[in-house]
């Protein structure tokens, strides 16, 4: 039946039609099991599918709804070293929901000024749906796919309440530590955060705020440095602060915790015994320190599998919540006795 040798792996609709005679859309009809065909005809083609280990579940997927079984995971290309476990967990769940689903998962790398692989993605029609692993307040990826009909869902908070939004609860567990520091009796404290284009970075700070604002008394102060983005700039602000007397240093996260500690380190000055050390995101470099450091752990891997099963549950045309956030938990550890 064959008239010529290929590779079963690189069949495609139209070499089934000509290997048998037939146009593209009978092959189409008989596969997906619609449209007018006879019944002679669609079992001849799902025969040679068979024959030649085209699965013909995929193929007929693909062509009843038009789909590629191809995800994107839109990574920013600018990460530091300190973010890349954050994604990895995240392209863990990702690709660990997709797989169970018969779906492969695509990588683009962005930058707010160059998105052409996610560009190229969309145009050649190579992903059914995309996962931003990145919510900007200017977001030129969320914007664009927007633009395109592309469906999507965002890990990380947006501001754009059309968007299907999946993330971790960062607001209230910032606020929860805040306040468990209050309560034991810090009167000077500080926060180091990062870039405020990062949305995320911006709902930290607003828990660190909250658990002043919900205070009628409190005698303290209070010193917030924001866009902090290098080791250099946190050793000037520690200097800053052990000459003010701070009792306690919070950063936004593990990579500005890690240069506090170090710019301490330097100093000789012992952590919690001189000054207490705290961090509003969890990691392994901070876990295993010596001195523990206080921080806030969210589940990584389970942020990716829901932000994966959203958006397949969008592509199977269900209605899914439009802002979904997860849990944490407040690590209350050596650095803060």
């Amino acid at each position: 039946m064959i008239g010529r040798s290929m590779d079963d792996r690189n069949l495609t609709i139209g070499d089934i039609a000509e290997e048998l005679g037939v146009s593209k859309t009978t092959v189409s009809r008989a596969i997906s099991g619609k449209g007018r065909i006879g019944e002679q005809t669609r079992q001849r083609v799902l025969q040679y599918i068979e024959e030649h280990h085209y699965s013909p579940n995929v193929v007929a997927k693909g062509l009843a709804q038009n789909k590629t079984f191809n995800l994107g995971m839109v990574l920013p290309g600018d990460y530091n070293i300190a973010e890349l476990p954050f994604f990895q967990n995240c392209m863990l769940g990702i690709s660990r929901a997709a797989s169970s689903h018969g779906y492969d998962v695509l990588i683009s790398m962005v930058t707010p000024e160059d998105i052409t692989q996610l560009e190229r993605a969309v145009a050649n029609q190579k992903i059914d749906g995309a996962i931003l692993t990145r919510t900007l307040t200017d977001d030129a990826p969320m914007k664009y796919l927007k633009e395109n009909g592309v469906p999507f869902v965002a890990i990380g908070s947006t501001y754009d309440d059309k968007v299907v939004q999946i993330d971790n609860d960062h607001r209230s567990a910032c606020r929860e530590l805040t306040d468990t520091l209050l309560d034991r009796g810090i009167t000077k404290i500080a926060l180091i955060g990062g870039d405020e284009s990062y949305i995320v970075t911006r709902s930290r700070l607003s828990g660190f705020e909250d658990a002043f604002a919900g205070r009628k008394k409190w005698d303290g102060s209070r010193q917030i440095f924001m866009n902090v983005d290098d080791g250099t700039k946190v050793d000037r602000i520690v200097e800053r602060l052990l000459e003010d007397g701070t009792q306690c240093i919070v950063s936004m996260d593990d990579f500005l915790c890690g240069c506090v500690l170090n710019a301490l380190q330097i100093r000789q000055i012992a952590v919690p015994a001189k000054i207490q050390v705290v961090s509003f995101y969890d990691s392994t470099m901070l876990e295993y320190r010596i001195p523990s450091i206080t921080s806030i752990r969210f589940n990584v891997e389970e942020l990716g599998r829901r932000a994966c099963e959203l958006l397949l549950r969008m592509l199977d045309g269900e209605e899914v919540d439009r802002r979904t956030l997860l849990g944490y938990e407040v690590c209350m550890r050596e650095s803060t006795k």
